[in-house]
Formats: structure tokens, C-alpha cells, sequence
């Protein structure tokens, strides 16, 4: 009996470890999968974190730029203003927008009026002296007069000679910017060059120093951080799994004591953004895989060891009972049929298993696809692009009027009033179509008028060419084209269009955009650059394709994947490819309106 349990408890001590090295393996792969998955997860919440705090204060940069050329205070900075009214006009523009101060800065570097009512000395502010050689500063740090952590924005402000007269500083809290993101499961925050965290929504994150970053005194102290302001950052130990860089931290409660930490630089804000995502869910998926795995195992090592204990006691009777051998054979027979049915179920359901598991990665592939578009509706960067210009052309309108009437000009202030009811009514179709748009509908579409459609969009975009030295060589027909759409989502098309051709002209030698519309069966509006054309012409319309660098304002690859689904509801057809003479040319056909549309049909 000893011989022959040793022999048994060898193949059991070895069916055991053969158990255990394939749970560990499905447990390896399956955490390395899960581990990707996680970090895919990750990346897009960074970027859209990073996004979103880019878009903050984006609006207040152009804000700056915006005052800069406000009348009330030129004057003040030329000397010839009142500091009353402008400071009424500060406070009023700070209430308005969030901001910590508006403050409008002499040429010294002294502060003229403010929405605080303070007068102190800036010139030692980098964004103030960037402002004073004519160009756009920007600048974060502590600030000593409001205890806290501030961005600020200077533009300056130009004389009639030409010279810079002064500028306008935007100061704006980093709580207050921060503040829509505080309550993200992840910790997500962003280091500046010192190597200090200046933003986070971890508050125990907060003013902490990078060790790795190597920051020198001087540039703290650049940044108004002092001496004791700064805090050591966390000791961490950094380990790499399949291209995954993981952080042990012991940092309290609110951070993961392992997570997998990514980067992403922010050059348009001097920044890196990080984020820690926690490797537990990660952990338990693997686990569970290997539980499921190791249980199969052990299923299938219980059905083989019953088979082979069968057998030996058939081998056994077969010994014994020699003249019974005729019977013991029926019942071999017997025996090895229920083993082939039993067989037949643990293939089945293995088959129903691996059913299973296709349909789950199916799921699982449509789940990240549907995040994907779910994310178009919470990226606030589009609504900003479409409303930001009637917004600022409306107050510049309302502030022009008001100095028209009290120089005693209605009829001028008139025809600025005239101009803010018609981009207030632009205003409404806009936001009606993008609530449209979010619940999956669409206005009715019916007869525009295409060359008037472009006429808007050209409009809205001539600003911008002029700024990149672009031409827009707009070949007008000289009588209406009627399309069959809607004339805020052609609007859109078009802009989207004009705007990828003005990007993609960075650089050219040549810098020109060409729009020309052909009437007949099938009208088409053809938009054409001299850049350097499409790399990749079977991509431009995927969602989150672009080929912009990182850090642009835009560049999110959904212009041209929105303008495809608006142009396939009007039952038109959007097309891009490259020129043969170089440059890259979109086509956008339409079915014709009014008696071209009956005779179409």
C-alpha cells in the first residue's frame, strides 16, 4: 500500500505545481493586458484633463489681448484717461469672468488702475516685462498680494507712435481654474520647469518638488516659491513592466501606493502634465483570470484522475476474475462510453467558454469605442470655438455703442446695436444645432444659399488668415448657388475646411487658400491649400485623427470626422485627396436646391 500512495503523491505533487505554473503564466498575461488597457484609460483621461486646463486658461489669454485694445484703457495708459472709469471697467470685467484682477500697467512697470483698487510696482513680473517688449507674456507663481497660486496673462498696449504705452494683466487663481476637476478618482497634476507641482487636484500634491526634476533656487525663486514655500516630494520607488512605468508612493489615503504614472508634456503653458492611475483593478482582473484558469485545470485533473482510477480497477477484475473476462469487457465497454460522454461534455463546454470569451473581447471593443464618442460630448473646447467670437464681437460692439452715444453718435451706435441682434441670432442657431447634435437630430434641412454660407465663414476666419499671412482667394460666382442643408452646419463645414487649410500652411513658402464653387447636377465646393498635402488620404475622417502637434489649442482630430457626419445628413458626400501639383484639396458635394433639386430627382 506505501508503493503505491509514494507513486500517487508524486503525480498529485506534480499535477499540483503543473497548476500552479499555469495560473502564474494566465496571471502574468492577464495583468500585462490589463496593465495596457489601464494605461490606455489613463492617457485619455490625461488628455483630457490637460485639455481642459489648457482651454481655462486659453480664454483668459485672449481675454488680455482683447482689453489691450479697449479705448478706456488706452487712454490710461496714455496718460490721457480716466483711472475712475477704468477701474469701474476692471471690476466689472473681473465680476464678469472669475478673474483674481485686471489690472492695467504704465510703462514702468507701475499699476495705473486695477479692478482691486491696489497700486504697487509689477515690473519685477516676467509677464509684465515680456508685455513691455511688445509681445504676449505669461507668467505663474505665488503671488505675494493675494497669498495664493496665480497665472498671469500680460498684452501690451500699443500708442499712435507705435511704442508700447503700458499693458493689461489678467491675474487668475489656479483654484478657482482647478476647481472643475477636484473630485477625478486619479491624481492628475502639473509640474512646472522649477520641478514644483503647481497644480493638482490632490491638495497634499500641492507645492511638492520633483526630485528628479533637479530645479535650481534661482528658478524657484523665479517663480516667488522662497525658500520654505517648497516641499520635498513623496519617496518613491520606480519599477518598469512591460513598457509600464509603476510608482510604490506611501503618500496617505488619497494616492495609490502603486500606480502606473504617466506623462504628458504642455508646452503651450510650460508644463508637464502626470497622472498615478492605481494598478488594483488591474491586479484583480489577473487574479481572477488565473482563478478561472487554474479551476479549469483542476476540472480537467479530476476528470482524468477518475478515468484512470476506473481503469485500474477494470485492470484489477480483469486479474481476479479471469473467468468473468467476457463481462468485464461489456462493462469496459460500458465504462469507456460514459468516459466518451463525459468527454464530449468538458468539450462542449469548453467550446461555450471560448464563446463566451469572444464575446466579452466583442464587448469590451465596443465599450472603449462608445467611451470614445461619448468623450465628443464632454469636450467643451468645440462650444468655446463656435461662441467665443459672436461673444467677443458682442461686447466689443456693446462698448464701441456706449462710446458712440456719449459722443453723441446714435446712428453709428445703431448699426452696432443692429450688429449684436444679428450675432446674438447667429448665437441661438448655433446652440440650438449643437443641442440637435447632442440628442442625435438635426433642424430640417432644406434651400441655402451656398455662396452666402461661405461669405460667413470667411468672415469668421479672415482674422485668422491675416495672422498667419495666409491669402484667401475666394472665386465668388456672381449669382446665389442653392444647396439642399442647413445653413449653421454648412457654416461649420466650412470653417472646419478653411481652418485645417490655414493650419496646414504653416511653414509653405507659398501660403494660399483657394474656394471655388461648380454648379450642375451636383454642386461642389472645392477647398484647396498649397501646403504639403495628406499623409494619410484613408485616415483624415477617423475620430481623434490628426496629424497637429502636441500642445495646439486644436488638433483633437474630430473637425473633419464631424464635418463628414454633417455633410452625409444633408445626403451629400465629403471627400479629401492630394493635388497633383502639390497641396492637399477637399471636396464637399451637395444635391442642388429649389428647381435643381425636382430636377435631380
Amino acid at each position: 500500500m506505501t508503493r503505491l500512495l509514494r507513486p500517487r503523491a508524486l503525480i498529485f505533487a506534480a499535477f499540483v505545481g503543473v497548476v500552479a505554473a499555469v495560473a502564474g503564466a494566465v496571471w502574468w498575461g492577464a495583468y500585462d493586458s490589463a496593465l495596457d488597457r489601464l494605461e490606455e484609460r489613463g492617457r485619455s483621461d490625461l488628455r483630457l484633463a490637460a485639455d481642459r486646463l489648457v482651454g481655462e486658461l486659453q480664454q483668459y489669454r485672449e481675454m488680455a489681448v482683447l482689453m489691450a485694445d479697449h479705448p478706456v484703457l488706452h487712454d490710461i495708459a496714455t496718460g490721457q484717461g480716466n483711472a475712475a472709469r477704468a477701474e469701474a471697467l476692471l471690476r466689472d470685467v473681473a465680476d464678469k469672468t472669475g478673474s483674481l484682477d485686471v489690472s492695467v500697467i504704465g510703462g514702468a512697470g507701475r499699476v495705473l488702475a486695477s479692478a482691486g483698487g491696489a497700486s504697487r510696482d509689477r515690473s519685477d513680473n516676467p509677464a509684465v516685462r515680456r508685455s513691455q517688449q511688445g509681445a504676449l507674456g505669461v507668467h505663474h507663481g505665488l503671488d505675494g498680494v493675494w497669498g495664493d497660486r496665480v497665472f498671469t496673462f500680460a498684452a501690451p498696449i500699443f500708442a499712435e507712435t507705435g511704442r508700447v504705452a503700458g499693458a493689461v494683466a489678467v491675474d487668475v487663481s489656479v483654484r478657482a481654474v482647478e476647481g472643475a476637476w477636484v473630485g477625478e478618482p486619479e491624481a492628475v497634476f502639473f509640474t512646472d520647469t522649477a520641478g514644483v507641482i503647481f497644480i493638482s487636484n490632490r491638495e497634499e500634491l500641492l507645492l511638492r518638488s520633483r526630485g528628479d526634476a533637479a530645479p535650481t533656487m534661482a528658478e524657484r525663486m523665479r517663480h516667488g516659491y522662497g525658500i520654505t514655500a517648497v516641499r520635498p516630494f513623496y519617496e518613491v520607488a520606480r519599477t518598469w513592466r512591460a513598457g509600464h512605468e509603476i510608482w510604490r508612493i506611501n503618500a496617505g489615503r488619497y494616492l495609490p501606493d502603486r500606480a502606473v504614472h504617466l506623462s504628458l508634456p504642455l508646452p503651450v503653458i510650460d508644463m508637464q502634465g502626470e497622472l498615478l492611475i492605481g494598478t488594483g483593478p488591474a491586479a484583480r482582473i489577473a487574479a481572477l483570470q488565473a482563478l478561472v484558469a487554474a479551476a479549469l485545470c483542476l476540472v480537467v485533473g479530476a476528470a482524468l484522475f477518475l478515468a484512470s482510477e476506473r481503469r485500474r480497477a477494470l485492470a484489477e477484475r480483469l486479474e481476479i476474475e479471469a473467468a468473468a473476462n467476457a463481462a468485464l469487457e461489456a462493462r469496459v465497454a460500458r465504462r469507456t462510453a460514459e468516459l466518451s460522454a463525459v468527454n464530449a461534455d468538458l468539450r462542449r463546454e469548453i467550446a461555450e467558454r471560448e464563446e463566451a470569451e469572444a464575446a466579452l473581447k466583442k464587448a469590451q471593443a465596443d465599450l472603449v469605442q462608445a467611451g470614445k464618442l461619448s468623450a465628443l460630448g464632454q469636450m467643451s473646447a468645440g462650444i468655446s470655438h463656435e461662441l467665443n467670437q459672436p461673444l467677443m464681437a458682442i461686447r466689443s460692439f456693446a462698448e464701441n455703442g456706449a462710446l458712440f452715444i456719449d459722443r453723441g453718435k446714435p446712428e453709428t451706435a445703431r448699426q452696432n446695436l443692429d450688429r449684436i441682434s444679428e450675432m446674438a441670432r447667429r448665437m441661438g442657431r448655433i446652440i440650438r444645432n449643437l443641442r440637435a447634435f447632442a440628442r442625435q437630430e438635426s433642424e430640417p434641412v432644406g434651400d441655402v444659399d451656398l455662396v452666402a454660407v461661405v461669405d460667413a465663414a470667411l468672415e469668421m476666419a479672415v482674422g485668422r488668415a491675416q495672422q498667419a499671412d495666409v491669402t484667401l482667394d475666394w472665386r465668388r460666382p456672381d449669382a446665389p448657388v442653392m444647396v439642399r442643408g442647413g445653413e449653421v452646419r454648412l457654416q461649420q463645414v466650412v470653417m472646419n475646411l478653411v481652418s485645417n487649410a490655414i493650419d496646414a500652411l504653416a511653414g509653405a513658402d507659398e501660403r494660399r487658400v483657394t474656394l471655388e464653387v461648380e454648379a450642375g447636377d451636383v454642386v461642389r465646393l472645392s477647398v484647396r491649400d498649397t501646403g504639403p498635402g495628406i499623409s494619410a488620404p484613408d485616415r483624415i475622417f477617423d475620430p481623434f485623427y490628426s496629424t497637429k502637434e502636441v500642445g495646439a489649442s486644436e488638433g483633437m482630430g474630430l473637425g473633419l470626422s464631424i464635418s463628414y457626419g454633417l455633410v452625409q445628413s444633408f445626403g451629400g458626400a465629403i471627400r479629401g485627396r492630394n493635388a497633383e501639383d502639390g497641396g492637399a484639396v477637399f471636396t464637399v458635394e451637395l444635391h442642388p436646391g429649389g428647381a435643381g433639386a425636382e430636377e435631380a430627382a
